[in-house]
């Protein structure tokens, strides 16, 4: 379908063209206080095409697989093409840099749970958070699976199809009565359910999270060290993320713009990007224009050593394509990160916090007051207080804020490297930031 869709295109008019193609299903259970509360399953197919019209591109999608919807793409397109503006950085991915081979990353589970093992494992996981001392009530438990699977053609010749799952279990747990009430969660996700985290040891984590938030205290606003837990920690990697993306440097509108090849971390601290590492949650074995993927430090020794780029971010920017191009049917690509991490440290997270006299242990982050463009960062957060390097008592209603490029800065990773999020980071320890309370 993808080449005489490609031959159509060519013949219609244009130079050039890619087709993309997109299956998916979703799964999902949910289970509250004893009951069955939701049973969904969904399907969905999209095929997409971009043509390329000289330096005028145009796309179209579709989800009716007809021959008379699909045979009017084509046409559709190049006619939109001629029209559009031209853009100086528009282009298929260099023939060089296409994927021409790539390993099995086991992605794909071959066994789909059925309805019951999902709403066993939502079950079990609130089961276990409900039984927890101190528990008072539940949100739900949840499981999960999709099945999704892609295919990339492009008139250069390059045909490339991957197919991935994904098991999921998540669990909501409340503890305390009235206006004392406390909230946690706990999630658990992998790609073959055999992989899966034990949906009981999510709930026992959910329900003991909820209870040692109880009985929250106020602080003073001050400047201390800040801790965040690894579940929080990947949050600065996805700023990272955003700084470094080929897309923001090149309009300048990135806090990192002019970094390339400065320290922006502590030493010794490294940023790993790993397409192809197996089983991963964000593997894929090329990108979204087909282009060979490879595992690359994005931070060496805290040193930035690269952006991420899809092809047009890297024409503008007079570089190569990394090989980060993600994309959907019905628009263009742009970079993304795929199992991107921070490198443990050598202190356990215990240690890291065993000098602090008084700090912040972040556990929850509220809102989304982050400045790509200047790097401020504020938002709300809620935690526990730190005196004489212990644990004290839970901390909620407070404000943290500081700069990124300080916070890079002056960040102190801990051993406890963990592979739960597709991005992930261990706990991480920030000096001198500024926790606003009372």
């Amino acid at each position: 379908m993808l080449a005489s869709l490609l031959s159509a295109a060519r013949t219609a008019g244009a130079d050039t063209a890619d087709a993309l193609y997109a299956e998916g299903l979703a799964a999902g259970v949910s289970y509250r206080l004893g009951k069955l509360e939701e049973v969904e399953r969904a399907e969905t197919a999209d095929l997409g095409l971009r043509v390329f019209v000289g330096k005028k591109i145009a796309f179209v999608s579709t989800t009716d697989f007809s021959s008379d919807a699909i045979k009017a793409l084509p046409e559709r397109a190049v006619a939109m093409a001629r029209l559009a503006p031209e853009d100086a950085f528009a282009g298929l991915a260099p023939k060089e840099r296409l994927a021409k081979t790539w390993p099995s990353l086991e992605l794909e589970d071959a066994a789909e749970p059925s309805a019951e093992t999902l709403t066993e494992r939502a079950k079990a996981a609130e089961s276990t958070a409900l039984a927890v001392q101190g528990v008072t009530n539940s949100e739900g438990g949840n499981a999960g699976f999709s099945r999704s699977h892609m295919a990339l053609a492009t008139s250069e010749g390059f045909f490339g199809t991957y197919a991935g799952t994904h098991h999921s279990v998540s669990v909501s747990a409340i503890a305390g009565t009235g206006d004392g009430m406390q909230t946690d969660y706990d999630s658990a996700s992998a790609r073959i359910g055999e992989d899966l985290e034990a949906p009981e040891m999510v709930g026992a984590r959910a329900g003991s999270r909820a209870v040692i938030r109880l009985n929250p205290r106020k602080v003073k606003s001050q400047s201390v060290p800040v801790v965040f837990a690894p579940r929080v920690s990947n949050g600065l990697l996805r700023h990272l993320t955003t700084a470094i993306s080929g897309a923001a440097i090149a309009r300048g509108v990135s806090f990192l713009k002019d970094c390339m090849g400065q320290e922006i971390f502590a030493p010794g601290i490294a940023v790993i990007d790993d397409p192809l590492r197996v089983r991963g949650l964000r593997s894929k074995p090329f990108d979204g224009e087909g282009v060979a993927t490879r595992p690359m430090a994005v931070i060496e020794n805290g040193v930035l050593k690269t952006w991420l780029l899809d092809c047009a971010s890297a024409r503008q920017l007079g570089l190569q394509t990394t090989g980060h191009a993600a994309r959907g049917t019905s628009g263009p690509p742009s970079p993304a990160a795929t199992n991107l991490y921070m490198q443990a440290g050598e202190i356990g997270p215990m240690d890291l916090i065993a000098d602090i006299e008084q700090g912040f242990y972040v556990a929850e982050l509220m809102g989304m007051g982050v400045n790509p463009v200047t790097g401020d960062y504020s938002r709300g957060a809620s935690g526990f207080w730190i005196e004489n390097g212990e644990i004290a008592y839970p901390v909620s209603e407070v404000t943290i804020a500081g700069n990124l490029r300080d916070m890079f800065r002056h960040l102190t990773a801990a051993s406890d490297l963990n592979f739960r999020y597709g991005i992930d980071a261990p706990t991480c320890r920030i000096e001198g930031m500024t926790v606003a309370g009372e």
